[in-house]
């Protein structure tokens, strides 16, 4: 088993090797990219070449509606609701999943295998897009990992990150607090974008986010890295990967300063 690496700044220092963990506690991981409006792709027949594309690994279908209040300041009281068509492409086992409106693509799956894998299957994605869909630019790239530990591990969470990451739900009246939520916003200093740190404690039937992280019936204990840039940017397919590969690396940096020896022993860590 690979032991805890020595890291000082995760910020900065390098990235250390993936150590594979056969019991993972990570939910869902998201690659998204944003770009300017393209109405047409609430229209079937323009995103039918791009289901054709990638329907080999995502043959299910569904096509979801989204509705925004909007507020008119010009006139009082006036509320106005905007519907978004979402096309949802997921593999048989709905273990991954394509979605696609007018504005993003994201890629997201609750069966990560590795960074690599991620990434070949984003760059299938974005390549589709880019043929079929052809925005023109980027205005936002963002990369997310999420973790949940629930169980009698939460009871031992001390143990498992480090303790910065644990504050009040470390004391001895641990079993009183319902909630205690933190987050974090960094700024990158070696490069460009910001890395989001989220983590906490959540009651069981509770989530924070429905889209990434379901409610389950009992108490958890979550750790949510969300790093991204936002900027005009060519919708260049290569360049896109190299920002998302460099996110990954950077939040996996930050996963391993956080968790500790018996953590990675604990979820099964691997060399």
């Amino acid at each position: 088993m690979s032991k805890v690496v020595d890291i000082n700044n995760p910020l900065i220092d390098p990235t250390p090797p993936e150590v594979h963990l056969t019991n993972a506690p990570l939910v869902c991981v998201l690659g998204q990219v944003r770009f300017p409006q393209i109405l047409a792709v609430e229209d079937r027949k323009f995103v039918t070449p791009f289901q054709e594309a990638i329907r080999t690994k995502y043959p299910k279908l569904r096509q979801e509606r989204t509705y925004q209040l909007t507020f008119d300041n010009q006139e009082k009281d006036a509320v106005r609701s905007q519907a978004e068509v979402i096309w949802r492409f997921t593999d048989v086992n709905n273990h991954w999943r394509v979605s696609l409106a007018s504005n993003f693509v994201t890629l997201d799956t609750s069966k990560y295998v590795s960074r690599q894998d991620f990434l070949e299957r984003m760059r299938e994605v974005l390549t589709a897009v880019n043929e079929h869909i052809q925005p023109n630019l980027v205005e936002r790239i963002g990369i997310r990992y999420v973790d949940r530990i629930e169980g009698i591990d939460v009871g031992n969470i001390s143990n498992l990150v480090r303790s910065e990451l644990i504050n009040i739900t470390a004391s001895t009246f641990q079993e009183h607090i319902l909630q205690s939520y933190n987050e974090s916003l960094f700024q990158l200093p070696d490069t460009q974008g910001t890395l989001l740190a989220r983590w906490g404690l959540i009651p069981g039937n509770a989530t924070f986010d429905p889209n990434v992280f379901e409610p389950i019936d009992q108490p958890s204990w979550f750790l949510d890295l969300d790093m991204s840039i936002s900027e005009n940017q060519e919708f260049d397919v290569e360049k896109i990967l190299e920002d998302a590969k460099r996110f990954s690396e950077r939040i996996y940096t930050f996963f391993r300063w956080s968790v500790t020896e018996e953590f990675l022993r604990r979820f099964g860590g691997e060399q």
